[in-house]
C-alpha cells in the first residue's frame, strides 16, 4: 500500500496537538462536504482523505502506531508481538551450549505461524493480511431504483461492482480482496463500501415502503372521482371515493422501493390527502356554498 501522510493532508507537523488536528479536520471537511460541493468528484476525493486522516491521526492510540510504522502502522501489534518472540528465542537459543541454527530459528517461526516463505530481521516472519479499505459512494435514490453497474477508483485501481437495486442509506458492502495488498505474502484485505443515500425525491422512504402527500380538490373530495398520481416508476389512475376526508391514507400495493436483493419484490406507496380549500371564489360559487350550509341545518 502506497504511504498517505495524514499530516500533509490535514496541513498539520507531526507535532500538532489533539486541538490543531480537531480544528484542521472541521475546516477541511466542511470545505469539501458533498453537499457543498455536488457532482464534484475531486472535493469527494478530497472529503474521503480528510476523513481517513482524521480518524488515524484524532486517536492517540492509531496516531502512536501511525507514527511509528506508516503505512503499516495497522498491523503494529502483529510487528511488536513477532518482534519480541524473536528477541526471546534468540537469548533462549544463545543462552544454549549448544548454540543454535538458522534451522532451528525458522523451525520455531513456522511451528507458530507456517511456511511465510520471507524473512523478518533475517528470521523467518508471518504473513500478513493487508488491511482492509473503506470507500463512501455517494448516489441518490433514483440510482438504485434499479439494479446497476458502477466503475470505482480505489486507490487508483478501477473495480467494477454491481450495486444491487434497494440498497439502503448507511449500509456496507465488502468487496473481499480489493484492499490492501497483504505483507510476507499473506492475503489481500477487503474493500468496505458505504453508501450514502440522497432523496432526491418527493417520497420518503421507510425500509421498502415509499410515503407521500398529494393534494386533492374539495369538489373530487366531496364528490369522487378519477385522480392521475405520480408514483416512483410512471403515472397511474385512482378512484376517489364520494365524501373522502382531510388526512385519508390510501396504500397501493407493490408500489414501493425494490426489496434490497429480492428481485421483483417492491413495498408499498402510501398516499396522504390533503383537501385544498377553494380561494378566489366568485359571487355564484358563495351563493351555492351557502345555499348548502342552509341545507345543512
Amino acid at each position: 500500500m502506497e504511504f498517505i501522510d495524514y499530516y500533509k493532508i490535514l496541513g498539520l507537523s507531526k507535532t500538532a496537538t489533539e486541538s490543531e488536528i480537531k480544528k484542521a479536520y472541521r475546516k477541511l471537511a466542511r470545505k469539501y462536504h458533498p453537499d457543498l460541493n455536488p457532482n464534484d468528484k475531486i472535493a469527494e476525493q478530497k472529503f474521503k482523505e480528510v476523513n481517513e486522516a482524521n480518524e488515524v491521526l484524532s486517536n492517540p492510540e492509531n496516531r502512536k502506531k501511525y507514527d511509528k510504522y506508516g503505512k503499516d502502522w495497522k498491523h503494529a501489534d502483529e510487528i511488536e508481538k513477532a518482534r519480541k518472540q524473536q528477541q526471546q528465542y534468540q537469548q533462549t537459543y544463545s543462552g544454549n551450549s549448544g548454540g543454535y541454527t538458522e534451522h532451528d530459528f525458522s523451525d520455531f517461526f513456522e511451528s507458530m505461524f507456517g511456511d511465510s516463505g520471507r524473512k523478518f530481521g533475517g528470521r523467518r516472519t508471518v504473513k500478513f493480511r493487508g488491511e482492509d479499505y473503506n470507500a463512501e459512494l455517494h448516489l441518490n435514490l433514483t440510482d438504485v431504483f434499479k439494479t446497476e453497474k458502477r466503475t470505482l477508483t480505489v486507490n487508483g485501481k478501477n473495480i467494477r461492482i454491481t450495486i444491487p437495486a434497494g440498497v439502503y442509506n448507511g449500509q456496507v458492502i465488502k468487496i473481499k480482496g480489493h484492499g490492501g495488498p497483504g505483507i510476507g505474502g499473506g492475503p489481500n484485505g477487503d474493500l468496505y463500501i458505504t453508501f450514502s443515500i440522497i432523496n432526491n425525491t418527493r417520497f420518503k422512504r421507510e425500509n421498502d415502503d415509499l410515503y407521500t402527500t398529494i393534494d386533492l380538490d374539495l369538489y373530487k373530495a366531496v364528490l369522487g372521482g378519477e385522480i392521475e398520481v405520480e408514483t416512483f416508476d410512471g403515472k397511474v389512475k385512482l378512484k376517489v371515493k364520494p365524501e373522502t376526508q382531510n388526512g385519508t391514507r390510501i396504500k397501493l400495493k407493490g408500489k414501493g422501493f425494490p426489496k434490497y436483493k429480492k428481485e421483483g419484490q417492491f413495498g408499498d406507496l402510501y398516499i396522504t390527502y390533503n383537501i385544498k380549500i377553494p380561494t378566489n371564489l366568485g359571487q355564484k360559487e358563495k351563493e351555492l356554498f351557502t345555499q348548502l350550509a342552509k341545507n345543512k341545518h
